[in-house]
């Protein structure tokens, strides 16, 4: 019990700083699901069931802009392809537990949540025993994240247009994604494939519907794949040792 209640608070603490920058995003989503039209408790669902700020948001904006209901369902359905890669890269740390855990955890699992977690567990990169108790650091920082995601966005519906633009909260969630990704960039796939997706998302900004977000994210993805099939794996910062270079 004391391991369970020592992972579940260590996962609660790491969420803690990231908190800064989501809290913001989740009062943006809010003021953007109101401006846009969709009621209130259409909004607050979406956040209580959905729990995917990203795409809650692209779906309120192009909610906004009359965008056709396929392509609305399209585009998060591409933003949130990266979540299998979440669960592929956590499985075999949580592969020992049961079926309504897994559905739990993974109901749960974001982009800041998969950040913590990941790193605690590659920290201690045994596989766990049946009995581990390390599953309870993801349910304590995905439970941080998803009550604070509730409060946040409640607190953006209900105050609306009152927030004044010059507050710049949309900064915030560049900031936070910034401090998550760079981190993650350990290899020359994973760095090549920001690389792309970044400039590719930067030119693709103004076609419609926001196509551009969709074909970065799979520019991304294939030149990631790409460059760790053809063995580019290696560390970004590999360098060699006097010895080597003696030899």
């Amino acid at each position: 019990m004391s391991s369970r209640r020592a992972e579940f608070w260590g996962g609660v603490r790491a969420q803690l700083p990231i908190l800064l920058g989501t809290m913001p995003f989740g009062m943006i989503y809010g003021i953007a699901a109101t401006n846009a039209g969709l009621p209130v408790e259409v909004a607050l669902g979406m956040s209580l069931f959905v729990f995917a700020g990203s795409s809650q948001f692209i779906a309120a904006e192009l909610f906004a802009s009359g965008t056709p209901g396929v392509i609305i369902v399209l585009t998060t359905f591409v933003v949130n392809l990266r979540h299998m890669l979440y669960s592929a890269s956590l499985a075999p740390y949580l592969r020992h537990l049961s079926r309504a855990w897994k559905y739990l955890l993974a109901f749960l699992l974001t982009d800041e949540v998969y950040a913590v977690t990941i790193t605690h567990y590659e920290a201690d990169s045994a596989t766990p025993a049946p009995e581990s108790s390390r599953h309870w650091y993801t349910l304590g920082a995905g439970a941080t994240l998803w009550v604070t995601w509730q409060m946040s966005t409640a607190a953006g519906v209900l105050l609306g247009a009152q927030v004044p633009p010059s507050w710049g909260l949309d900064f915030t969630l560049a900031l936070t994604f910034i401090a998550l990704v760079i981190p993650t960039l350990k290899d020359r796939p994973t760095v090549l494939a920001a690389w792309v997706a970044g400039i590719t998302a930067l030119a693709g900004h103004g076609l419609p519907y926001n196509l551009g977000l969709i074909i970065a994210v799979l520019s991304g993805i294939a030149v990631g794949v790409g460059a760790e099939r053809a063995g580019w794996a290696a560390p970004r910062n590999t360098s060699t040792t006097s010895a080597e270079r003696a030899s």
